[in-house]
């Protein structure tokens, strides 16, 4: 049993397949709205709120420094505590649409 595990673990490690769920950067998750290429680069949910999102992304490219996404009241909170409301085609919109619970 133990050496199945093991060669399971090896298979994976090997293989490129990301394991427990951790994303790696190369393979961000990207979105085209609005001519724009949006890319989650790193997101963490909440535990304590679990519809708050702590996300960085880059939009064409360009990194964008980290903000808190609010799904359920469709806000952001931006690095100097403004809130924003999501953009119409925005990366809000994206994140709320694929980590819905």
């Amino acid at each position: 049993m133990k050496f199945t595990a093991l060669l399971l673990s090896i298979h994976f490690l090997f293989s490129g397949i990301p394991v427990f769920g951790i994303i790696p950067n190369k393979d961000a998750m990207c979105s085209n709205h609005d001519g724009h290429e949006i890319c989650i680069l790193n997101i963490q949910r909440s535990a304590k709120r679990y519809w708050n999102y702590r996300v960085a992304i880059s939009v064409d490219g360009e990194k964008k420094p980290v903000e808190v996404y609010n799904c359920r009241g469709r806000f952001k909170i931006q690095r100097n505590g403004k809130v924003v409301p999501f953009e119409e085609n925005g990366a809000g919109k994206l994140i709320c649409k694929y980590f819905k619970k």
